[in-house]
């Protein structure tokens, strides 16, 4: 992937049993459009459904994990 200091590359990871970690530039929407406050340029979105922070994933997957593990 090429990428330059006008474009810069957004990259979303998904980590097992855990969230999407998005790096780069990107505007993270609600479910209504309205934009979601983030100041930073890697954000961890929750996949497990649990987190307190949602969309933002707060942890709460790796405690679930060692309960059923």
């Amino acid at each position: 992937m090429t990428t330059n200091a006008e474009d810069p590359a957004t990259v979303i990871r998904a980590y097992p049993n855990g969230p999407l970690l998005i790096r780069g530039d990107f505007e993270l929407l609600d479910e209504n459009g309205e934009p979601v406050d983030t100041d930073r340029r890697t954000v961890a979105l929750c996949r497990c459904g649990r987190s307190a922070l949602a969309p933002l994933c707060d942890g709460t997957h790796s405690l679930l994990s060692r309960r059923t593990g």
